[in-house]
């Protein structure tokens, strides 16, 4: 089984003391590669996600952007330090960037400032973006329909956890949709409706990582490796061998991330 992790965050000090064997068993789990969402984290600071993913040239990609609980807080000069990191030939994406409406760390017409404005940096610079989305639907859906990402280099939902009639709204507007642990929980069932009927090709899957541990390890620190119990649950609702559903999704991630196959 080859498969590739989306997106974690093994660049955070979670990983710190042991990050070595947290992506040596991802190797042995077969995870190939994985994407490392960098995101501003203070004032000139974008934590070390190029670092990181330096060190293991070929298999950690590094993405760069701006949460939706940080962006209230960013002062301008770091916009101007997203916009230079982003640029790097190195990263692969922006984001993540979006809409975040449960917990309101960042005010809304902030949040929704800095998503579009980090959709115009994704298209300015012809890569994809990740978007995190959480009980913002109506308005990201707006966002995302006048800036049109699909006609440039792509997007993703990341960490999708809505339902049907939510994932059909996103397909239609060309985008992929990545799937987390969440999809392994008892009360997930909407979003297990919703994984069934995604086609095979705008499919992704990740960790989250260290957030989101899948069943039976919720409640623990996530790692890389268990992205292979994802790909195991996505297989059975969809009923489709583990194997395929890895490979299906390990090159959707290259064709949306320009990760050479």
């Amino acid at each position: 089984m080859r498969l590739i992790d989306s997106h974690c965050h093994v660049d955070g000090p979670e990983f710190d003391l042991d990050r070595a064997e947290v992506l040596e068993r991802a190797r042995e789990a077969g995870v190939a590669r994985a994407l490392v969402i960098g995101m501003w984290r203070g004032p000139g600071d974008f934590g070390r996600v190029l670092e990181v993913c330096r060190a293991e040239p070929g298999r950690l990609f590094p993405t760069v952007g701006i949460h939706p609980h940080d962006c209230g807080r960013v002062p301008p000069e770091d916009w101007a330090l997203l916009e230079a990191l982003a640029a790097r030939p190195e990263v692969v994406a922006v984001g993540e960037t979006g809409l975040d409406y449960h917990y309101d760390h960042s005010p809304r017409d902030a949040q929704r400032a800095a998503f579009e404005r980090q959709l115009a940096l994704a298209a300015r610079l012809r890569k994809p973006a990740t978007i995190h989305l959480r009980e913002a639907h109506g308005d990201a859906v707006a966002i995302l329909r006048a800036a049109n990402p699909a006609a440039g280099a792509g997007a993703v939902i990341h960490c999708f956890t809505g339902n049907r009639a939510e994932a059909e709204e996103f397909l239609a507007l060309g985008l992929s949709i990545s799937v987390s642990g969440v999809v392994t929980f008892r009360t997930a069932s909407a979003l297990q409706e919703a994984v069934a009927i995604v086609p095979l090709e705008r499919l992704l899957v990740e960790t989250d990582s260290p957030f989101l541990s899948p069943v039976p390890l919720r409640g623990k620190r996530n790692e890389p490796a268990r992205v292979k119990l994802v790909c195991e649950k996505v297989a059975e609702l969809k009923g489709l061998a583990p194997d395929d559903v890895a490979t299906a999704t390990s090159r959707n991630a290259e064709r949306l991330f320009g990760l050479p196959a």
